[in-house]
């Protein structure tokens, strides 16, 4: 089953934001990586995000980090951003689990 992929406004922006061939090659990576097995956890390109309920995922594509979502028909991408500016963005929008929430807050190395 392929999955659709769709992105948030935030997300649209920033890929456009890009420069041409750092584009083709993130929006390469969204088709190839996550049409399929968005949540297939390899060592170098996907990650299963933990402390977060959202986003779930991290998506590597070289300096690029891809943060999404995955239901059961769609890849929900919710932003695009650069290695240096995934931790900030994570502490901005990221949801922490319940049990984070609980225990003080976001921790650890997610980028």
């Amino acid at each position: 089953m392929a999955f659709e992929i769709v992105l948030a406004p935030e997300a649209v922006t920033a890929l456009k934001n890009l420069t041409v061939p750092v584009r083709s090659g993130v929006a390469e990576a969204l088709e190839r990586h996550l049409t399929h097995e968005p949540t297939k956890i390899s060592k170098s390109r996907i990650k299963r995000l933990r402390g977060l309920s959202q986003p779930q995922y991290r998506l590597r594509v070289g300096d690029i980090r891809v943060f999404y979502d995955v239901t059961e028909t769609q890849v929900q991408v919710l932003a695009i951003v650069t290695k240096a500016e995934a931790q900030r963005w994570l502490d901005e929008q990221g949801t922490p689990t319940e049990e984070k929430a609980k225990s003080g807050g976001p921790g650890g190395s997610q980028g």
